[in-house]
């Protein structure tokens, strides 16, 4: 709308609409239609004057009626002109489009002033009103009442979701469909993920050229090994083809999805590598993020296979980059692609299918149902999907049945590769997370029995595992079973309270756990794929170790073995790792120590880590008091003891002998609990 100063003050404007008029009215000027010849001339501030005669009103704060309203001046013509200039159709259907707004809106007046009489709104009520009493229960027709605006509040959130969902472009909400059309709207299904999964800004590319060919291969090579080998999205050539495609001297033919491929590769690969944020490897992660990123709008373009494998590859690198990209988004965006394509079902038997293409899809399934089972562990959130509404075999190279069984996770199932052996045990740990966790809150019936169950299958499946695994696969995978058996023993919602057993064996476990993880935290060279969620695996067990050492202190650093009553037959619980070890004080000592090194080294590459730090010291400093001051007092004990074996060489000869009155009125008769016969006669022996 254009606007121009008339004559005498008013102010003429082009191409104007009522509510244009109606703000130029607010603020007090007299208003000049040109293209209606309209000329409001009145009390601005006070009066509104439509396009007709017939319908001009007066609003005021204080409220005037329709007799109050002032005449319009006789020496002013409403409409002057609109025959000659052809418009008088023009003027007389906006008049009636006047009109019916008026009516409207009285209309509503009324309904207003009903409803405050009959104070029949239960959720919404004018601010100068009195609160409503609740409707009495007896009263059906306050109870209808109540229903009806229920169902009308209902109606209208979902009204307001539909226009949320339309305010983004019309964008597909079906993930099967293709993409967004750029020439109509900027928003990509590639622009919603990132923004939902970002946790910062990315910083610009630093470094424009790209590695050479050979630096390339040593990073493509390290993911071979240690990451496509536990999660095959895709197939090794597709990497080699990348890599050819990108580095040929005429790239003007490569797709998108090989820049894709090569660059998360290669950012994946060099982050692996990392030791700190500021390193070289880190910062070259992040440049090929970067490059990656650009394209991103055609690469997760919903509807293709392609989405699930480029998600995947994100989310491999968004679990060690936490401060740039949230994981557990990211897999969420990538199991509704793999269910919405339906790669969370097997084809049915009567449809024809390449083997070798069934097998890829089961592995591209299996990669995305890996990832979301140990991503939403870790950050104890619920899985994407459920184990019931998946019916995908393991993708084995052999046909039997027992291969081709999902429901049996673990046991029949020969160990082929590193990639199955981890969909098995993702498979054991979702059988008890959501009955544990995810499934109610009613406590579990023979609730021992069902642990002892799960450790033992799990156990089973350790034992089971092949000789030729690397060094560097088969301590990932103790350090994953360890982390599982205190997990599953943990207090849950199912099993709140947890046994003495329990508790002992997650006393022994945590010990265990962290004294392997250390070294390999520590070592310059990462020679798996260890993440950021291996560092809140370590506060997690740190946690626990806490919990139970807190509630069962003496008995634990004591080393009794509670009893265990196997007469009702069942699975065995799982082994006491160290039993009998009379040495708890210092030993937890050293594992609450090493569990604050470890936080302390992951928080050199991540800084989340350096949060977990503090918080698991602020926990740990009551306990770990409490055994200092006992590992002190035991300290002046072997002090006392020592000093009296030196006494006794000294002053008697070897063949005298301790009667009992003397034992009696020696310093040992002052220890307590803390000395026994047998070990002063071992002692003596020793001395």
């Amino acid at each position: 709308m254009g606007e121009r100063s008339g004559a005498s003050g008013e102010t003429v404007l082009r191409n104007c609409y009522p509510a244009e008029v109606l703000n130029a009215n607010r603020s007090g000027v007299d208003v000049k239609c040109e293209d209606d010849r309209l000329i409001c001339d009145w009390d601005s501030s006070l009066v509104i004057t439509f396009l007709s005669g017939a319908f001009h009103r007066r609003w005021r704060r204080d409220g005037w009626s329709k007799e109050e309203r002032p005449a319009r001046p006789k020496d002013t013509p409403f409409l002057w002109g609109s025959n000659e200039a052809g418009r008088a159709a023009k003027i007389k259907a906006c008049a009636l489009y006047v009109a019916s707004l008026e009516s409207r809106v009285e209309k509503l007046e009324k309904r207003i002033a009903y409803a405050k009489l009959r104070k029949a709104s239960v959720t919404m009520h004018e601010g100068d009103s009195p609160p409503m009493t609740p409707p009495d229960r007896k009263d059906s027709l306050a109870a209808i009442r109540a229903a009806i605006q229920g169902k009308a509040a209902r109606r209208r959130e979902a009204t307001d979701v539909n226009e949320l969902v339309s305010d983004f472009g019309f964008m597909t909400v079906n993930a099967t469909m293709r993409d967004f059309d750029t020439t109509t709207t900027s928003l990509t299904f590639a622009k919603l993920i990132l923004a939902a999964s970002l946790n910062e800004p990315l910083p610009r590319l630093k470094n424009p050229q790209m590695p050479s060919r050979q630096t390339a291969m040593a990073l493509l090579q390290y993911y071979l090994e240690n990451v496509l080998s536990l999660f095959p999205a895709f197939p090794e050539t597709t990497l080699f083809n990348a890599l050819d495609a990108v580095y040929q001297e005429n790239s003007q033919n490569v797709e998108d999805f090989d820049y894709w491929v090569l660059y998360m590769v290669l950012a994946i690969g060099s982050v692996c590598q990392s030791r700190s944020s500021t390193d070289t490897y880190y910062k070259d992660g992040v440049d090929f993020v970067v490059r990656a990123l650009k394209f991103a709008d055609h690469v997760l373009m919903p509807g293709y296979p392609q989405q699930i494998q480029a998600l995947i590859l994100l989310v491999q690198y968004s679990t060690l980059d936490p401060a740039h990209f949230d994981s557990w988004q990211l897999i969420g965006f990538t199991c509704r692609a793999a269910v919405d394509l339906g790669f969370h079902q097997d084809p049915p038997k009567e449809q024809q299918i390449d083997k070798r293409a069934l097998r890829q899809r089961r592995k591209i399934f299996y990669s995305a149902y890996a990832l979301d089972r140990s991503i939403s562990m870790v950050h104890a959130r619920p899985f994407s999907f459920t184990d019931d509404a998946i019916t995908v075999a393991f993708p084995a190279d052999h046909s039997s049945a027992s291969v081709s069984e999902p429901e049996s996770p673990i046991s029949n199932l020969p160990a082929l590769d590193a990639s199955l052996l981890v969909f098995q045990l993702r498979k054991a740990q979702s059988t008890w997370y959501q009955e544990l966790f995810q499934s109610s809150r009613d406590p579990l019936h023979h609730s021992s029995q069902y642990l002892w169950q799960m450790c033992y299958e799990m156990r089973v499946w350790s034992e089971n595992l092949p000789k030729h695994l690397p060094t560097a696969t088969r301590e990932l995978f103790d350090l994953e079973l360890l982390y599982s058996y205190v997990y599953c023993l943990a207090p849950s919602c199912r099993f709140p309270s947890v046994s003495e057993l329990g508790k002992t064996l997650i006393f022994e476990y945590s010990m265990s756990y962290i004294q392997k993880l250390l070294p390999i935290a520590k070592d310059p060279i990462n020679t798996a794929f260890y993440t950021y969620h291996d560092a809140l695996r370590v506060y997690f067990i740190g946690s626990q170790f806490i919990a139970v050492l807190s509630d069962n202190l003496n008995s634990l650093l004591q080393g009794i073995i509670p009893f265990v009553d196997t007469s009702a037959g069942g699975p065995p619980p799982p082994p006491i790792p160290n039993m009998g070890r009379t040495d708890n004080v210092s030993r937890s000592i050293v594992c609450i120590e090493q569990i604050i090194e470890a936080l302390k080294t992951y928080g050199e590459r991540w800084d989340d880590s350096k949060a977990l730090k503090s918080s698991f010291e602020a926990q740990s400093t009551g306990i770990l008091g409490e055994l200092y001051r006992r590992q002190e007092e035991q300290q002046q004990q072997q002090q006392q003891q020592q000093q009296y074996h030196q006494d006794i060489r000294d002053s008697h000869s070897p063949s005298t002998t301790v009667s009992g009155t003397d034992y009696k009125s020696s310093p040992q008769s002052q220890l307590g609990d803390g000395w026994s016969l047998d070990q002063f006669t071992e002692d003596i022996y020793k001395g």
